[in-house]
């Protein structure tokens, strides 16, 4: 099924990409094709460290080329921090498994604050660790504190030769046991409140750090390690005072954005499992598939996996476009790691339901997908931490639009160099949008873009008329009631922008808002249940839910893309 907009390793060929960025790609596909299902099944199984992963991407230069700045790449041409190519790898890493992604993941979490720093020691230090093969890892985190950068207990006491010693604990660090490179969030023993600050690159190797075990039952290794008298020189210094407390945010607001792709890569080759296992199952004298609620739930399924595969596309052109004066990412951002892995959790459930027990055999990817579909929204703050992030753009995004030049698909070899140039992590409130309406005007003979039209524009209504009162606005239980609402408005105006640029099916983008239709009526009555929720918003609930626009042809036609799945793609042995 070439034609398919889901990644098939059968027919791979990232063709927007350059010639090196699409070899590395393939590359990639080909090494975990050539290893195997059985391998890939066993390792993950016995929880053996993919090191035969790591070796291969070393060999190809793969962290190396995909992760080092054009600044820090001495003139070669491939290496770039490209936002459209980190992508589509973390949706590669994640179709095999999480924990190759994973190993990524913190990767590039952990050279965040290396290349928002001005130290070149420590920079040129970092480009050669990768070009070694080595890989990095995020000490920011800490096991009393979680990831409340106010409370570390990572303590740094000046040693009187312009370094420090360091002592304390981190907690549920990645790639902890091998990493080349650490960054380290710390405070100073002798300086107070923000100023105190320090974020330092420390080495796994050293004998003052301690590795103490690995935290979680999995392949991947999520360290706890704790430094005793580690000596920081100068030269290992990154980022002090406020500049460390806007590194640390800065840097998971580009790490953050990998887990929809993470989410999409995973439900991917479930999706191509079940589809293949339960329309070749025949039960009661009927093939599974022949079965209305089996029909139902794998369309949704797949209508749900295209809307995160378009909507994480789009994010991608706003995060390249970003600039100090063009600042939306920073909530598509907390949007894709939102909204975009719920959904993950949505597909996997719809796909779980059909398979049934299949999806526990330990031989299959899903049962793999169904458990480390879980972790993606808990990771890099959890689905309540982003939509109350998400809350602070609402006002703006709503009933202030402002003039933008349109953002062109970037596929260009570009390096996002801004990325790394954010600045001071405050200021949300005042970023302003786009008219969010041209979008779902330019759809709105599409019969079901239309019907959630109106409820988008409801919602607008409840907000001027019926807006959250002062106790609503200290009760986050209501607000995050609220917050769903508009997020959906939001993921609907990306997935309408990447379907005009992609020429999108019309049937698939009329089914996709069939579903969004549903999910506002779900809130608007989780809304009306609230204890909160006022009268006048209750009634506002209620007149607010609605039946998507119904058209058994088209749903028809959508099934039969998805009845194309079976036997389309299967791992090698």
């Amino acid at each position: 099924m070439a034609d398919s907009p889901l990644l098939n390793p059968r027919t791979y060929d990232p063709v927007h990409l350059d010639d090196e960025s699409r070899r590395l790609l393939r590359a990639t596909v080909d090494w975990f094709e050539a290893r195997g299902k059985q391998a890939l099944v066993e390792t993950y199984n016995q929880q053996a460290w993919y090191g035969d992963f790591l070796d291969f991407a070393a060999k190809e230069g793969l962290f190396a080329t995909f992760l080092t700045p054009a600044a820090d790449g001495e003139d070669n041409p491939a290496k770039r921090w490209d936002t459209a190519r980190n992508a589509a790898l973390s949706e590669i890493l994640g179709f095999y498994g999480l924990g190759y992604w994973y190993t990524w993941q913190v990767t590039v979490l952990g050279l965040g604050p290396v290349w928002q720093s001005a130290n070149p020691a420590a920079r040129s230090r970092a480009a050669q660790l990768l070009d070694d093969g080595h890989v990095m890892a995020f000490g920011l985190s800490e096991r009393s504190h979680g990831a409340d950068i106010y409370s570390t207990d990572m303590i740094l006491t000046p040693d009187g030769d312009g370094g420090f010693r360091a002592t304390g604990g981190k907690y549920y660090i990645g790639n902890g046991n091998v990493a080349g490179l650490v960054s380290v969030f710390g405070r100073r023993a002798d300086v107070e409140g923000p100023d105190g600050y320090v974020f330092f690159a420390a080495d796994s190797r050293h004998p003052a750090y301690h590795l103490v075990k690995n935290v979680v039952n999995a392949q991947m290794y999520v360290s706890e390690f704790r430094l005793e008298d580690y000596p920081v020189r100068a030269e290992d210094v990154l980022h002090t005072g406020k500049a460390a407390f806007d590194a640390a945010l800065n840097t998971v607001n580009v790490g953050k954005f990998n887990l929809c792709t993470a989410s999409i890569g995973i439900c991917e080759h479930a999706m191509f499992e079940a589809v293949t296992h339960a329309h070749n199952r025949v039960l009661y004298g009927k093939r599974v598939t022949d079965f209305p609620h089996v029909r139902r739930e794998l369309t949704d399924a797949y209508a749900r996996l295209i809307a995160m595969k378009l909507f994480s596309d789009r994010a991608v052109d706003y995060f390249r476009s970003a600039g100090p004066d063009d600042r939306r990412y920073l909530l598509f951002n907390p949007m894709t790691k939102m909204k975009v892995t719920t959904e993950g959790e949505k597909v996997i459930d719809l796909l779980w339901d059909v398979i049934a027990a299949k999806g526990f055999e330990a031989d299959t990817y899903f049962d793999k997908a169904a458990r480390d579909i879980r972790g993606l929204p808990k990771l890099e703050g959890t689905v309540h931490v982003n939509l109350a992030l998400i809350l602070k753009f609402m006002a703006n995004y709503l009933f202030s639009p402002a003039q933008y030049p349109p953002v062109p698909t970037r596929h260009d070899p570009a390096d996002d160099e801004f990325l790394f140039l954010q600045g001071p992590a405050r200021g949300l409130g005042a970023i302003q949008f786009h008219d969010w309406r041209a979008a779902y005007d330019a759809h709105a003979a599409v019969p079901n873009v239309a019907r959630f039209r109106e409820q988008a524009d409801g919602f607008c209504a409840l907000l001027l008329g019926d807006a959250p009162t002062p106790a609503q606005q200290e009760d986050l239980d209501f607000l995050l009631a609220v917050g769903h609402l508009f997020a959906l408005i939001v993921y609907g105006q990306l997935i309408l922008e990447q379907a005009e640029l992609t020429g999108l099916d019309g049937d698939v983008l009329d089914e996709i808002f069939d579903v969004l239709v549903r999910d506002f009526s779900a809130g608007a009555t989780e809304l009306h249940g609230k204890t909160a929720t006022t009268e006048a918003q209750a009634a506002w609930a209620l007149a607010h839910i609605r039946r998507p626009v119904e058209d058994p042809a088209r749903t028809a036609r959508v099934w039969a893309q998805v009845e194309g799945l079976s036997g389309a793609y299967e791992m090698r042995p």
